[in-house]
Formats: C-alpha cells, structure tokens, sequence
C-alpha cells in the first residue's frame, strides 16, 4: 500500500513539474532587456534615456525612452522618422529604423520606437559608438552616447 501511495505520488509530482514548466513563460532571448545611457544631442540638449530590446528570433526591436531629453513642440502619432544604430562587437553597426512613436506633448520625454532591426544570434550591441537621428518637422537631431550603455550591450541569442 505504501509503495502505491509513492508511486502515484512521485506520478503527481511528476505531472505537476510537467505542468508548470510548460506554463512557464520563455527565457528571455535578449540579455540584459533594458539599458541606460547618457545622451547628447547638440544643441537639443540630452541626458539619461532607458533602451528596451526585444528579440523573436532574427526580429528585434528597440525602444528608446527618455524623461531627459524633451521636445519643445507637440509631436503626433508616428510623426518622427527615427534611425537608431547601434556599434557590433568586433566591428560593424545594426540599424533599427521606423517611425513609432506616441502622441508627445510640448515639454514632454521623448519616446521613439518600437524600432524593428535584424540581428543574427551572438549579436553584441552597444549604443556607445552608434547614434540616435530623429527626424521632426524636417529637422534631424543627432543624439550620441556619452559612454557605455549600462549594465552592458545586449547580447542576443
């Protein structure tokens, strides 16, 4: 009888280990999933922006938000042609590129993105060494990196 209760035990362990790792949402393909920089962009001034990567397979996308770096004019939905490219560890660049972006108001952080790129796995991307171009009106406002994105490049599987 004891070994019965074992074996339908061990059986529902078993069953529910099964259960849950099927439930379990995916590890995440792109590490780390957000990043910090300190941006300059001339005469528009800058400051601290947070990069969010994702990543489905040789899809990515990145999405560059910042309290910091404002826009003296209200912006539409989708009215800023945006270009982020980002240095390849070993040499070379990525570019992610579109024109996401939300409702700004004038005053307001500025957010661009998603922006969809193609990376390949082992992809190693840094923003330090790349450059934001922003498209407004006409006018295109470079930002750079000041220096190394932190926690570190992303890394994608």
């Amino acid at each position: 009888m004891i070994c019965k209760r074992l074996g339908i035990g061990a059986a529902l362990a078993a069953g529910t280990l099964a259960a849950s790792l099927a439930l379990a949402p995916g590890a995440a393909a792109v590490v780390p999933q957000t990043a910090t920089i300190v941006a300059e962009c001339g005469l528009y001034g800058g400051g601290e922006a947070t990069l969010t990567a994702t990543q489905d397979g040789s899809a990515a996308t990145i999405t560059l938000s910042s309290s910091e770096i404002t826009t003296p004019l209200a912006l539409a939905e989708d009215s800023v042609t945006s270009t982020l490219t980002l240095a390849k560890a070993g040499g070379g660049t990525t570019v992610f590129t579109g024109t996401e972006n939300p409702a700004i108001a004038a005053g307001a952080g500025v957010t661009v993105g998603p922006l969809p790129g193609t990376v390949a796995a082992g992809d190693s991307l840094e923003a330090f060494g790349g450059s934001l171009q922003m498209t407004v009106f006409g006018i295109t406002i470079t930002c750079t990196a000041d220096g190394p994105q932190s926690p570190g490049p992303f890394v994608f599987e």
